[in-house]
């Protein structure tokens, strides 16, 4: 309990630019390849998709979200390695915080978000610059909804890259780019309610008795 209330009560606090809040996570993407053009949209009938289509290929989607800030940044990886996550690090730390004092990173447990990622990555100095910048919550294993960045995942599959085929890596990344940037302008945050004290009252089965 200790870890979802440790979450909770750090999205309750006020916002610090010198210490932001910045919700992690990635997921996967299957590019899909159309065998035939799609029929366009006619009046009374939708965009028809042929049935047939080829596989493109896996990528990967990582995902930081500044929910108070109402800024978040998708990239596109062939991977998600450990030495992925230790870059995507290294970017949140010099190109997108480099002013922050601190950076409290939520994620979950998978077993590539640690900061022995780092170590496996860079040089030992380098990694501790890194990781030094770093203040790392987990959210409790099954419990990954507590990660606002899923809310923010499930907007990009909604209204850009779910039900539909994108066929190759650079559409992919334009598409991504596109929702990203009108997202980021229009500072769009996660609307959370759900505090320590709803925990305690909503979940009390689950805490000790």
């Amino acid at each position: 309990m200790w870890r979802m209330e440790d979450i909770l009560n750090l999205y309750a606090e006020e916002h610090d630019p010198e210490r932001p809040r910045v919700c992690f996570d990635e997921m996967p993407y299957q590019l899909v390849k159309e065998k035939r053009l799609p029929l366009p949209v006619k009046p009374g009938l939708p965009e028809r998709y042929d049935y047939e289509y080829e596989r493109g290929g896996v990528r990967n989607l990582f995902m930081c979200f500044e929910p108070h800030a109402g800024w978040r940044r998708v990239e596109v990886t062939e991977r998600r390695t450990k030495q992925d996550f230790a870059r995507q690090m290294k970017v949140l730390v010099d190109e997108h915080f480099p002013k922050a004092k601190k950076i409290r990173l939520v994620m979950d447990n998978l077993n590539t978000h640690t900061p022995s990622a780092l170590y496996e990555t860079f040089e030992p100095e380098e990694a501790w610059r890194i990781f030094s910048k770093l203040e790392f919550h987990y959210t409790p294993k099954h419990a990954s909804w507590l990660n606002m960045v899923e809310a923010e995942f499930a907007v990009l599959a909604n209204q850009c890259v779910g039900g539909r085929r994108i066929g190759d890596e650079e559409s992919l990344k334009s598409e991504v780019a596109a929702w990203e940037r009108e997202r980021n302008e229009r500072k769009a945050p996660v609307n959370w309610r759900f505090t320590a004290e709803d925990a305690r009252e909503k979940l009390k089965r689950l805490y000790p008795s």
